[in-house]
């Protein structure tokens, strides 16, 4: 019998702000921080995004890192919610861990500030280096007073920090190692936004997911990571639990390179197979944070898969990508610590800008924020392209 992963630690840095008690207030206060671009030099400066509103030396400052050292804004990201994760988790210096990022951007950002110098120099051993997602994550590492004894870099597209979570309880299950921090780290980058513009699936306007006038995302960006332990290791060094993260399923089901499924096969199956690790009913879910993405396609797709788990008894449902944006691979993990703080808190957010309900799809989202909320289980997808699907179970710690 597997002992249950218990998390002990959350850190969180996205447009909605820095650390959890500033992402909870924004979120129940349903304020939204989506603006045109404001740090990111493109061409397309009128696409709505969620920017962290801290400029990358602003990044370098917080994290007290040199900034001769050449640092990704996903690794800055990344710096900053892992650090808070680990001391929320009151990890001392020198506990052995292993470090599970998603990411697919990495130093992107920096091949493209260097494209140039890059074009012209025969030193590629010393710039292609800076590109790579691995490069991101070892970064992040090297900035925690832990002893981080292995690192694994997951790049699945929209699911990666989703997928980093469920390694990492794999990791605690095999008993490997005691304590896992997992996540994801993502900046906006020139190329990947250019890459969804050509898909012609970024709104010029505020994403409305679930919405029949929805017309595209908007993308985001940052950091989120969770500290997962069995719960007795917890009890043993007196470690506060938040949350539980009782189940975790993956499925690819290839349908296109970009778009979801139909019948969204792919994400029922994900959804199906976190239930059984938990051993939940579709009836034990109180809240599922959506996948959401605000493209007809998506959230169609979503829709149905979630009609075909949850039958009639369909529970609450919301995009907190509404707030936040798209962050892609980091989205997981933004979601995943926004899922902690519902059980926590006792809230579900509102599902921004829903007010018309669309035909093809038979439920309508939360509209404000729900308070006093006693929420039990909650389920929460990431949905990447070529269909690998990825869904989360988290449980009260009071359970």
């Amino acid at each position: 019998m597997h002992g249950r992963i218990a998390i002990t630690g959350a850190g969180i840095i996205s447009a909605l702000g820095t650390g959890l008690d500033e992402t909870c207030r924004i979120l129940m206060d349903e304020i939204c921080p989506i603006t045109p671009l404001r740090h990111l030099v493109s061409t397309h400066s009128n696409l709505p995004c969620g920017e962290v509103d801290f400029s990358d030396s602003q990044l370098y400052e917080l994290c007290h890192e040199d900034k001769e050292r050449p640092l990704s804004r996903s690794s800055l990201l990344g710096i900053i919610a892992a650090r808070q994760a680990e001391q929320d988790a009151a990890l001392q210096p020198g506990t052995r861990v292993a470090l599970i990022n998603g990411t697919t951007v990495g130093g992107m950002d920096i091949t493209e500030r260097n494209l140039e110098n890059f074009l012209k120099s025969s030193d590629f051993d010393s710039l292609i280096p800076l590109h790579l997602d691995g490069v991101s994550t070892d970064a992040i590492a090297d900035s925690l007073s832990v002893d981080v004894a292995y690192t694994d870099t997951l790049s699945t597209a929209c699911s990666a920090a989703a997928n980093a979570l469920a390694f990492g309880a794999e990791l605690i299950r095999s008993g490997r190692f005691d304590v896992v921090l997992a996540g994801g780290s993502e900046c906006i980058t020139r190329f990947h936004l250019n890459g969804f513009n050509s898909l012609m699936i970024l709104d010029e306007n505020l994403c409305r997911p679930f919405d029949a006038s929805r017309k595209g995302l908007n993308l985001g960006e940052g950091a989120g990571f969770l500290v997962l332990e069995t719960r007795e290791h917890a009890m043993a060094r007196g470690a506060r639990v938040r949350a539980f993260l009782d189940g975790w399923g993956n499925s690819c089901d290839a349908f296109h390179q970009t778009a979801s499924s139909p019948d969204g096969e792919g994400a029922y199956l994900a959804m199906v197979k976190a239930l059984q690790v938990a051993g939940l009913k579709p009836s034990d879910i109180d809240y599922v944070n959506a996948h959401g993405t605000a493209t007809e396609n998506n959230d169609l797709s979503e829709g149905v898969a979630l009609r075909r788990v949850f039958g009639s008894r369909m529970p609450l449902v919301s995009s907190t990508k509404s707030f936040t944006g798209h962050a892609t691979s980091a989205a997981g993990a933004l979601e995943a610590v926004i899922s902690v703080l519902c059980l926590q808190r006792r809230f579900v957010p509102a599902n921004l800008r829903f007010e018309n309900r669309d035909p093809q799809l038979d439920f309508s989202p939360v509209v404000h924020t729900l308070k006093d909320m006693p929420l039990k289980h909650v389920l929460s997808n990431s949905f990447g392209f070529g269909g690998n699907d990825s869904s989360l179970v988290f449980s009260s710690s009071t359970l």
